[in-house]
Formats: structure tokens, sequence, C-alpha cells
């Protein structure tokens, strides 16, 4: 792994806050955080469950493309100010947002430039899943996701230089092109398997899609597991970090609903830009941080993607539990609709009660 070193401005700012005792094992401990050398059973179950969940999440995004209408993805590529409107979101307000709270919380340098590189990261493949249960747009969320992971070879490098000028020389941090283009690949190829399934056999793409949303929900509970195994020997790190953790996926989902309904778009629009733009890549965050930083420069917020990840996911799920609940009590369903209607036209001769409905 090839290691940059940052300015050694951050040198005298590790041992700062020392004040945790590390396990007797750690290979690094200055108190604030600690990191645990890695044994042949975590690298083992590493490599296994990376390629297990490559897999699984393959036949996901399969699945997630078997709800995606093709003429309706193509209309959004044509006209895309859904899209434009996710783009501001992902590479305005998140970097933005990121810069604010470094600056608010007064984290280390080292600090800041972690979270801003989540923040500059493109959306990750979980929004679709989640999209998908809130009755989201999902030739959007698909559409989205291609995008801002394809503009984010050019995006990230622009935002990180503008950002992250007043901590480090952005030169300092490694882009995994590779890896931002193996996340592209892994997404386009299987979804383009599921529109055509869809496009050519509708009835057989609903089967599939009902067991790759099942089995989509399972997985991202998974990946936050198995993430929480892999990685239990770096979970001593700062406060802040782990409060900016909480409150900047929060943000996300709260800022870009308010700026697509301010855009005009519709509530399921809103709510599928909402999840494009508070869920994140973790995974490719955490790449970007182990080939930029040094073992000793790790210790200090090697932790954050996976902390940000956790709560990425757990206001998700509120907000799929809020809709749900908001859905039931609130909104009639496709079935409701139909009877009302049948109704309508079985009595389309007779007086109309003041514009009642009946429930029955």
């Amino acid at each position: 792994m090839q290691t940059y070193l940052l300015s050694q401005q951050f040198t005298g700012s590790f041992l700062a806050e020392n004040s945790t005792a590390c396990p007797e094992n750690a290979t690094i401990c200055d108190g604030t955080s600690c990191v645990l050398p890695e044994d042949n059973f975590n690298a083992t179950l590493s490599v296994v469950l990376s390629t297990v969940l490559t897999i699984m999440l393959a036949l996901v995004m399969f699945s997630m493309g078997c709800n995606v209408e093709l003429k309706n993805f193509l209309g959004h590529i044509k006209r895309p100010w859904g899209i434009f409107v996710g783009f501001l979101c992902q590479f305005g307000i998140m970097p933005l947002t990121a810069f604010l709270l470094s600056l608010a919380f007064n984290i280390l340098p080292i600090q800041a430039v972690v979270v801003l590189i989540m923040g500059c990261c493109p959306g990750g493949t979980a929004s679709n899943v989640i999209a998908y249960w809130v009755d989201g747009d999902m030739d959007l969320s698909i559409s989205m996701t291609t995008c801002s992971t394809l503009l984010a070879m050019g995006m990230m490098p622009l935002c990180l230089f503008i950002y992250t000028k007043m901590w480090t020389d952005s030169d300092a941090i490694v882009l995994p092109y590779d890896s931002i283009g193996i996340s592209l690949v892994a997404l386009v190829i299987p979804v383009s398997f599921g529109i055509f399934v869809n496009h050519k056999w509708p009835s057989k793409a609903k089967m599939i899609l009902k067991v790759g949303s099942i089995a989509g929900a399972i997985l991202i509970v998974i990946i936050a597991v198995v993430g929480g195994i892999l990685y239990k020997g770096s979970w001593i790190i700062s406060p802040k970090l782990w409060i900016i953790g909480t409150i900047f996926p929060a943000a996300g989902y709260s800022l870009g609903f308010f700026l697509a309904r301010i855009a005009g778009l519709s509530w399921d629009r809103c709510r599928t830009v909402s999840l494009e733009t508070g869920m994140q890549n973790t995974q490719l965050c955490s790449t970007i941080v182990q080939l930029s930083f040094s073992p000793e420069q790790l210790e200090l917020m090697f932790t954050f993607p996976l902390i940000y990840s956790i709560f990425q996911l757990l206001f998700a799920l509120l907000i799929l539990g809020g809709y749900r609940l908001y859905r039931r009590f609130h909104v009639k369903t496709k079935t409701d609709v139909e009877k009302t209607e049948q109704k309508e036209d079985s009595t389309s001769n007779a007086k109309v009660n003041g514009g009642f409905v009946s429930s029955e």
C-alpha cells in the first residue's frame, strides 16, 4: 500500500487527546484510538466476505434494475433536471456540510480531511434499495447513482482541492480511480441486465424484484455487522468524530429533501434525492483513506467511514419506518383507489352525496 504523508502540522497534534488506555497488543496507541494487529482469521474472513458480498450486491442491483422502465430511465437522461438537482446535493451540499462541520467542531486537520473525503464521495448503492422501500423514483435513483459515480472522477479532485487546502495539500490524497471504475461497472452491468429482463419479461421481473428487495435489505444489515467485526480494534476514537458521524448523514438527508422540494420535484423524487444525498459510498472513502495516510495518521480517523455508514443506515431505517407509518394511516393504497373507481363507475347515475366516498 502506497502511503503519502501529510504536512508535519499533524504530528504535533497526535498526542493532544490522550486519556484512554489501549489494549496491550495494540500496534498503534496514542489514547484517542487503537489499532490492533490483524490476525489471520480477520484476513481470511475479509477476503471471503468481500467476495460473497460483492456477488450478493451484484444480484441485488440486478433485481433493482428489474424495477426500472427503460423509457423512463432514458427520459431522466434526456431531461436531467432531477439528476442535476441530485448533482447539486451530492457535490455541492455534502462537501460544504463536511467543511462547516469540521470548522464548527474544531477537529484535528487529519480528521477534517477524512470528513471532507466522505463528503466528496459519490452516492452508494444502498440508496437504491432504500428508495425502493419508500416508493421512490427508481429510474431517478439508478440514474443518479450511476451519474454521481461517473462524475466523481472529476468532481472529487475539484471538491477536495477547494475544501482541503486550508488543512493539507490536495495532492497528498490518493484517489483510487480504479475502485471508482469498478464501482461503476458493478453498478451498470447488473442494472442493465435487470432493465433488459423487465423490458422482455415484466412478470418475471416483478418476482425477481420482490426477492431482491428483501435480499438487499438483509445485505445492508450484514455489511454493517461485518464492518463492526472486522474493525473491532479501531473503535476507540475521538468523540467529536462520533458526533460528526451522527449529524452528517442526517444533514444530508434533510438538506437533500428540502433542495429537491424547492426545485419543484414531486414527493417521490424528493425522497429519492434525499436518500441519494445522505447515503455515501463509504467503501470508497475507506479505500482512499488507507491509500493516502500512514499508519500513525490512520489511528486518528480510520473508523470514521464505518461510523458514518452505521448512522446513515440508522437514519435511513427511521425514514423508512416513518414513511411506512404515514402511508398506512394517511395515504390510500392502490387497491383503495381501484375500489373507489369501481364504486364510482357502478353508481354513475346515482346522486352524488356531497363528494362523500364510502370506505367500503
